[in-house]
């Protein structure tokens, strides 16, 4: 039982039952095909800055005493106003836009249990901590604001229920990401909540990938089911006339294939539809097949080399904050490809698990990352298995979408003995956990000599680098100092570049925080960074203005302006045109 916070000491008496259950408390559970349940939808609020709720464990709804008498209580859940979830709840007012802190969320529904098998509760993302209960009982917490997580809720289901989520967003410095971050902090239950009804045996994990040794030629599926079950899975994907059999033994199978599939690329995103049984239990997805491996000083997709021409783009709506719509999915994804991008990175969290299955579609490629970013507390085991955690769970989440082909582990993260012995873990759980992909992170410049070094370099497949010449380094001739100086042994990708350029703000092109400042920036590096071999991408910084609470000056308005558009996304700065014209040029 989680003793850290003090809101848990609240919960003591439910550690024993909570122990016992434990084992019905599931990992992520894979959804793809599976009849959903959504509770969606209106639901009852309150702010809960004292966690009242867990102090008084609001979630017994005890009105009376063992006498029977009345008790006095603290809350009224259905008489209290309503939010639709998903949401943040910083956008659904203006009196909770800075609010930080404990938030409580419940509602009653209806629920048709079928005759055999187990429900799973499926939460898409709840920041930064969720506390779950279900008719009264604790299902457990999870902490991370941006992974997915499940509750096997099958014995605790009636047919009217009431469920409780007491959602924290406070900043703390255990955390991943810790109590200072450039972007907004937002709070709330901002992604789908759906109930999945299972067979009593089911699937829990199905993983598909091209066998990435070169050959194109074999398949590789994995699957894990519930238990540990001996059982038969069918692996069929017509297209390609397999129809496979993977024994399962002790509850894991395995099967290598051999097959041709057409290989998925950005010019050629070509999908398979694939389906996976286990006796009564069927699940599906559309899954690309590619290959992406780093060969000294190149990148290569399918054997061949690759400049990946990207933008990086935090996940933010003015209306929506981080619950965007699948509607402002697809189109940022459309506006990178109208920048002429084959490549995002998305910034500096896991985004929307629609937002790869988008990219799958398109065909852009994408680099993930956790948010371990600036001063994360390296030295704390607790932080670490936070952090593992959530890489865990990006990783099981998005795993079989062929558009992510780079987990990061971090953004400018000072280089420390601390820092390294904590990043290069994070490294080594990434490689051990999916070899088909590449590992980075976003590395700092080494200041004093200028070039890139950084010890972590040794644990990563490529080396991601953040530099602001001509904006925080005032001087631009020091990027050409800084790639002379440099001569790393494997590719680099700038992964950021930019300057801040208010929406509007024209004048001279040596002024900061003008239109045209920013586009020459973009014509100084862009001229600068292609004619250097080893850097084989760049994703500068950034797509869209997004909000950050610590950017107050008269240009930033409590935004981060260096995006190519401004945050309505409507309308795209002269930047925007520069960096399309040296893509498109690049592409030809």
């Amino acid at each position: 039982m989680e003793k850290k916070y003090m809101s848990d000491i609240h919960l003591e008496d439910y550690a024993a039952e909570y122990e016992e259950k434990k084992a019905l408390c599931l990992d992520l559970v894979f959804p793809g095909g599976r009849e959903r349940v959504s509770l969606a939808g209106p639901w009852h609020y309150a702010v809960d800055q004292y966690d009242t709720c867990l102090r008084q464990k609001w979630f017994l709804e005890k009105y009376r005493d063992e006498r029977g008498d009345t008790l006095p209580v603290d809350y009224s859940f259905d008489e209290w106003e309503t939010m639709e979830l998903p949401a943040c709840w910083n956008t659904a007012g203006r009196e909770f836009l800075f609010y930080e802190g404990p938030m409580v969320f419940t509602r009653r529904f209806h629920f048709d249990r079928p005759g055999s098998g187990r429900v799973i509760l499926r939460i898409g993302a709840a920041s930064m901590l969720c506390r779950a209960f279900l008719n009264g009982r604790y299902l457990g917490m999870h902490r991370g604001g941006s992974t997915p997580f499940c509750f096997d809720v099958t014995e605790l289901l009636r047919e009217e229920n009431r469920i409780l989520l007491s959602v924290d967003s406070t900043r703390r410095g255990e955390q991943v990401p810790c109590e200072n971050t450039d972007w907004f902090n937002y709070g709330g239950v901002f992604r789908e909540i759906d109930l999945i009804a299972v067979p009593e045996t089911f699937i829990r994990s199905f993983r598909l990938n091209l066998v990435p040794d070169g050959g194109f030629d074999r398949v590789r599926a994995a699957v894990t089911v519930s238990g540990r079950a001996e059982a038969e899975c069918v692996l069929d994907i017509p297209e390609l006339g397999i129809r496979e059999r993977i024994p399962v033994r002790e509850g894991r199978g395995e099967a290598v294939i051999a097959a041709r599939p057409r290989l998925w690329s950005p010019e050629d995103p070509y999908l398979y539809d694939v389906t996976l049984s286990l006796g009564e239990d069927r699940v599906s997805d559309r899954v690309g097949f590619r290959e992406i491996r780093v060969s000294g000083r190149e990148i290569r997709l399918n054997g061949k080399p690759l400049f990946l021409r990207g933008v990086s783009a935090h996940e933010d709506s003015v209306e929506r904050g981080r619950a965007l719509t699948d509607g402002e999915r697809a189109e940022i994804l459309r506006q990178a490809k109208e920048l002429g991008c084959n490549f995002m990175r998305l910034a500096h969290y896991p985004h929307h698990e629609n937002m790869s299955r988008l990219a799958d579609e398109l065909g852009i490629l994408l680099w993930e990352e956790i948010p371990v970013y600036w001063a994360i507390r390296f030295d704390h085991e607790d932080t670490l298995a936070d952090a593992e955690n959530q890489l865990a769970e990006l990783i099981e989440r998005d795993f079989n979408r062929a558009s992510v082909i780079i987990w990061s582990v971090g953004n400018e993260n000072a280089d420390t003995d601390s820092r390294l012995r904590f990043m290069s873990r994070l490294a080594k759980l990434a490689r051990e956990t999916d070899p088909s992909r590449l590992v980075s992170a976003a590395c700092l410049v080494d200041a004093r000599e200028n070039r890139i070094a950084d010890r972590l370099a040794e644990a990563l497949d490529l080396i991601g680098i953040n530099e602001y010449c001509g904006w925080y380094t005032p001087d631009f001739e020091k990027l050409p100092e800084l790639m002379r100086n440099s001569d790393p042994d494997k590719p680099v990708i700038i992964t950021e570049f930019g300057a801040d350029a208010l929406r509007g703000n024209r004048g001279d092109a040596g002024t900061k925080g003008t239109e045209e400042y920013q586009a020459l920036v973009y014509e100084k590096q862009m001229e600068t960074l292609l004619k250097i071999p080893y850097i084989r991408g760049t994703s500068p910084w950034l797509l869209y203005d997004f909000r950050s609470p610590r950017r107050t000056s008269s240009v930033q308005k409590y935004y981060n302006r260096k995006g190519l558009m401004d945050e309505t996304r409507t309308y795209r700065k002269p930047a925007f045109f520069v960096l399309r014209r040296y893509y498109t040029r690049e592409r030809n």
